[in-house]
Order: C-alpha cells, then sequence, then structure tokens
C-alpha cells in the first residue's frame, strides 16, 4: 500500500526565499476536479493514507487546495491531510475552517525572529505582505488552531542563530516543530560547523522543556524519508503528471522529471509502476547533482539524523513521564 499522496497544487510562489530549490515559474496549476481526481485515486485505487499539500505556495490556488480537503473529509482511509504554507495566504476564516476540519494539520514555514524571517524571503513584488508581520496579526488565532505545525527552516547564512530562532518561536507560544535546514544547496565548512552547534543548543532546549513536561513535539522524530527533503508516495505534479518522488520540483533536479514520470491523472500507474519508480530515485538524484552540492545535502542530513538520535532517549522518559502524569 501506498502510505501518501503528495500533490503539487501550484509551482507558483509569493516569495523568494534563499534556501528553496523549487523551480516556480512557467507551470500550470491543478485545477479543483484534478484535485478531487487525485483524492479520489489515491483512495479507491491506492488504499489512502495522508495526504500532503505543496506548492510553490498552495494557498494561492485556495479553491484547488479546498477541493482536495472536500473530497477527502469523508473518507475513511484517508486520515490527515498537511497544509503546508508561508501563511500569507491564511487568514481568519481559513483559520476558522481548519479548526472546524478534523483531519487538518496545518505546517506554516517561519525562519524565527524577524529580522532573520524576513532577511530570507524576498517578496515577488511590492503588493506582497510582510509575511512575518501578518503572522503576527494572526498569532492569538494561530495558538487557538489544532494541530499547527512550524517548520523552522535554517539556510546556511542563519545556521549561527538558529538556537536563538528557535528560542524565538518558542516565545511565541508554538510548540509543535519540523526542522528544515537547506536542501540542494552548497553549504561551506563553517557554516555546517554553525549548524552542529545549533543543533547541539536546540536539543538542550528541548530537553530541557521535556524533564519540565512542557508540551514539545518534534515532527522529525516521527519520519523517515529516503530521498533527503523530497517525498515519496503517489506524486501528483502540477502539470498533472505522476511520479513517485517529488524530487522534480527542484531546478537543479528538472531534468530528471523525465526519467521519474510514471503516468498521469488520465493514465495513473499501477501499484507495481510505481514501486518500481521509487527504487530507481536515490540513485538518480547522486548522478544529476553537482559534487558540492550533493555532499552539502548528505552533510545537512546527517546532521539532522544525529540531532533526531540524540533526542530519542529524552523523547521516551518525557513520554513515560507524561503518561504516568
Amino acid at each position: 500500500m501506498v502510505n501518501q499522496l503528495i500533490l503539487t497544487v501550484t509551482r507558483a510562489c509569493n516569495l523568494r526565499c534563499s534556501y528553496c530549490p523549487t523551480a516556480k515559474d512557467g507551470w500550470p496549476s491543478l485545477s479543483e476536479s484534478d484535485a478531487r481526481r487525485a483524492v479520489s485515486m489515491f483512495s479507491d485505487d491506492f488504499g489512502g493514507g495522508s495526504i500532503k499539500m505543496f506548492g510553490g505556495e498552495p494557498l494561492l490556488v485556495p479553491d484547488v487546495v479546498k477541493a482536495a480537503l472536500d473530497e477527502a473529509k469523508d473518507r475513511e482511509n484517508i486520515r490527515w491531510v498537511y497544509l503546508s504554507t508561508n501563511g500569507l495566504g491564511l487568514d481568519s476564516s481559513w483559520l476558522e475552517f481548519l479548526s472546524s476540519y478534523p483531519k487538518a494539520i496545518l505546517t506554516i514555514s517561519m525562519d524565527g525572529r524577524p529580522e532573520d524571517h524576513r532577511g530570507q524571503r524576498r517578496a515577488v513584488n511590492d503588493g506582497v505582505p510582510d509575511s512575518y508581520e501578518h503572522l503576527m496579526t494572526l498569532l492569538p488565532q494561530l495558538l487557538q488552531t489544532p494541530r499547527v505545525v512550524i517548520t523552522q527552516t535554517i539556510a546556511p547564512a542563519t545556521a549561527v542563530r538558529a538556537a536563538e530562532n528557535f528560542a524565538h518561536l518558542l516565545s511565541l507560544g508554538f510548540w509543535r516543530f519540523n526542522f528544515l535546514p537547506g536542501y540542494y544547496i552548497p553549504w561551506r565548512s563553517n557554516q555546517l560547523d554553525n549548524l552542529d552547534v545549533a543543533f547541539n543548543d536546540i536539543a538542550r532546549l528541548i530537553e530541557q522543556r521535556w524533564e519540565q513536561l512542557d508540551r514539545t513535539y518534534i515532527r522529525n522524530l516521527f519520519t523517515l524519508a529516503p530521498t533527503p527533503f523530497f517525498n515519496t508516495g503517489l506524486v501528483v505534479d502540477s502539470d498533472r503528471t505522476i511520479h513517485p518522488s517529488n524530487v522534480g520540483l527542484s531546478g537543479a533536479l528538472d531534468h530528471t522529471r523525465d526519467q521519474t514520470i510514471i503516468g498521469t491523472l488520465d493514465d495513473p500507474p499501477s501499484m507495481e509502476t510505481l514501486q518500481a519508480g521509487a527504487a530507481r530515485v536515490s540513485g538518480l538524484i547522486e548522478t544529476a547533482l553537482p559534487a558540492k552540492v550533493w555532499e552539502s545535502t548528505q552533510a545537512v542530513d546527517q546532521k539532522l539524523s544525529a540531532f533526531c538520535r540524540s533526542l530519542y532517549p529524552h523523547w521516551a522518559r518525557y513520554k513515560r513521564r507524561r503518561d504516568a502524569a
């Protein structure tokens, strides 16, 4: 069984973040009927599981997002629907809707303190609001919205301040986190050293919170992907093609899409074809990337993995104490 559907509802985005590898321009978006068709196919033909909606920025096509949510709502074999966003498309109505939707997990990408958040995110035009300020206007309602996860993105330039940025996000009242250092971009050796120190400092902050039985959830501890950063499963790209991984989102890996395509919404793959395609993905990436970028990606992923391994014993102790309490 395939356990997740990855929907790239659009590649368009209203920000250009320093660490984002996604190729954004010149692509179509899925239609509402495409989104419904993908969800029904995943549920009826592939056994269901969880759905993850990505972009670009999904909330630039809100009707498509709502169509997918509506199609998934009453299907018993779909457990969770993840919506990943930079937050600019959120408003009070969206948060009310997601609060009432029993399967929604809202994941918001943030860098940390306002100076680093703003410094890494360039708006595509003058009409795009300040993303940090926009989220702060919604903060009271965000903190009341169930299942909000903050993805703390860590650029090479901000790795030296990543622990401070984490502390800032904690101070805002968030307690569910996912850590995402920059993948598929080059890192200098001193920046990797900074990331090491930062993960150690972040781990200590988390351990202290768990010792005090403060609610702190780290999603990285419960996710395992065969390919760094990218998602595997039934992947429907914004042009309606189907792949076993969304590696083709990266501009540096766009040329691999011809090798990973296994069908379309009009001609979907079999389970066997999907599984065979997934087995080929990892080998494609190493040969398709510049050596420096691949080495950086491996190094970053190893540091994130070591961070997770260091936390597992503390998480187990925290969970035992929390359950006993």
